[in-house]
């Protein structure tokens, strides 16, 4: 059986495919009265009683 080349550049295993840049995606969370941002990679923000600076949170997050 013959290797492909699945990457198209002809590089063959040594070969690294660029990384692509990482969108952040942030949503809220609830745990009982407390709200807190997350995002896809990882971060979380305290826990807050107010939805409104839960967003806040993840808006900084995101364009800081």
């Amino acid at each position: 059986m013959q290797w492909e080349d699945t990457w198209g550049d002809g590089g063959g295993d040594s070969a690294e495919r660029p990384a692509a840049p990482e969108t952040h995606r942030t949503s809220t969370t609830e745990t009982g009265p407390f709200c807190s941002a997350v995002c896809s990679c990882g971060w979380r923000g305290p826990a807050r009683r107010a939805r409104g600076r839960a967003r806040a949170d993840a808006a900084a997050h995101t364009e800081g």
